[in-house]
């Protein structure tokens, strides 16, 4: 039996054939090397002057839920895509990424005050929910849609007692928070969620007896979650098997550190998020909303702790890694449809919706985690960077296409990576000599 031949690397390409490569159309491949125009960003937000340019790579090796994927990845710090294709390509032994994720299920607030019987309003909301549910999806104008739906009313009570400021009287008294769920679909949901709320506050505030204040999305998406899980076999990590334990050994410290202790867990978790932020930004989702969310999710019982776990399966032959996060993401609306480049980063990656999404972006989250501690655990993180932070300092320093690896090179070989000594040999080199200042 033939097989047909494998596809070549990206970095093995050369950089005017790799979008081409990826099976892109012309159309997309233009539009993802123009990238945003001024006039474009200009509508987008206030005051535009320019426009400000991350690179866009692309992550291999991606197996999720049986599908091959590459990811589009923005992000200006070195080794992270890298760091991910060699990490997913370590999970296919064992299948890759196993990925779910629930209903797009999403709250907005709406804050009441000076409720003088908060138990009987709350009985008065339960009871009415159901005519303000269909009043939202069927005979309100603005926010009936093909694409997301109310689906709940619910209330709880806020503790405000105590001094807000060197205000007293403001602080004081219970609130009475209502939260409105709603189905959104393939999209992020923000504008539905807060035009919904905006429309039910005076329903609220009659029902209640009290004063609306705030009405408003809550970016902390617990009921919009995303887990991947994956496995690595020990056998992988090094070609002799005892250093092979040593390091799976290791890397399960890591992970335990990271659970245990706040301050490790903040770097350890700047790691995931270096991936998760990385195919928002490309897919033009909001990852600050989805950063914010993760943290508070982390340290949803009282004490921050780490995004991801790794353990050794029951029989020592494989790392499990596994995580979960609230994951609000989008493939309709917003950026996702107004900036060029993002529209490129979801046709390359193929998905078919938000959810399917969302599973890809915990999976890529995993594998950079593991990269991370990985390198951490076994060789210490310089050595991977110091490559990568090379070439930087050359092309800060002025080099030429033809001169950057060369100069690269010579400055790992040195151990001394620093734009002064970059500099030195550029000028050598520049000098028409061909040769580096020793």
């Amino acid at each position: 039996m033939t097989h047909p031949p494998a596809a070549p690397r990206l970095r093995d390409l050369p950089l005017a054939d790799r979008l081409a490569a990826l099976g892109l159309d012309e159309a997309a491949v233009a539009a993802a090397r123009a990238g945003l125009s001024v006039d474009q960003a200009a509508h987008m937000i206030e005051n535009v002057v320019a426009v400000y340019s991350l690179p866009l790579g692309v992550a291999e090796n991606f197996l999720v839920n049986g599908i091959e994927r590459r990811i589009p990845m923005v992000i200006e710090e070195a080794s992270v895509v890298a760091a991910c294709s060699f990490a997913a390509k370590l999970t296919r032994a064992r299948g890759g990424f196993t990925a779910v994720s629930t209903s797009p299920v999403m709250l907005g607030q709406i804050q009441t005050l000076d409720v003088a019987d908060p138990d009987a309003a709350r009985a008065r909301i339960a009871a009415a929910a159901p005519g303000l549910i269909e009043w939202l999806n069927r005979d309100n104008a603005a926010t009936r849609s093909n694409h997301a739906r109310a689906i709940g009313i619910e209330t709880r009570l806020v503790d405000a007692d105590g001094p807000v400021g060197d205000d007293r009287r403001a602080g004081q008294g219970a609130m009475l928070v209502v939260h409105l769920a709603y189905d959104c679909g393939d999209a992020m949901g923000a504008n539905l969620i807060n035009t919904a709320c905006e429309a039910l506050a005076p329903r609220i505030e009659a029902l209640s007896g009290g004063r609306v204040n705030l009405r408003i999305l809550s970016n902390y998406s617990t009921r919009r979650m995303a887990s991947a899980h994956c496995k690595i076999p020990v056998a992988a990590l090094h070609a002799e098997p005892l250093q092979a334990e040593a390091a799976a050994a290791h890397i399960v410290e890591a992970s335990l550190f990271a659970e245990r202790d706040p301050y490790r867990a903040v770097t350890h978790n700047k790691g995931v998020m270096n991936g998760i932020d990385a195919v928002l930004l490309a897919t033009g989702n909001d990852w600050r909303a989805v950063e914010a969310a993760a943290h508070a999710w982390v340290a949803r019982d009282g004490r921050y702790g780490a995004m991801t776990r790794w353990r050794l399966t029951p029989d020592g032959a494989a790392l499990r890694g596994e995580i979960e996060l609230p994951m609000a993401v989008g493939t309709v609306g917003g950026a996702t449809r107004s900036h060029p480049s993002a529209q490129v980063a979801l046709r390359l990656l193929g998905v078919t919706g938000a959810r399917e999404l969302a599973e890809i972006i915990v999976s890529v989250g995993l594998a950079q985690n593991f990269a991370a501690i990985r390198a951490l655990a076994m060789e210490g993180i310089q050595r991977g960077h110091m490559g990568l932070h090379a070439r930087q300092m050359a092309i800060a320093a002025g080099a030429s296409e033809d001169m950057i690896e060369r100069v690269a090179e010579q400055l790992v070989a040195e151990g001394q990576v620093r734009l002064a000594r970059a500099q030195a040999l550029v000028a050598a080199l520049q000098g028409g000599a061909g040769k580096m200042a020793a």
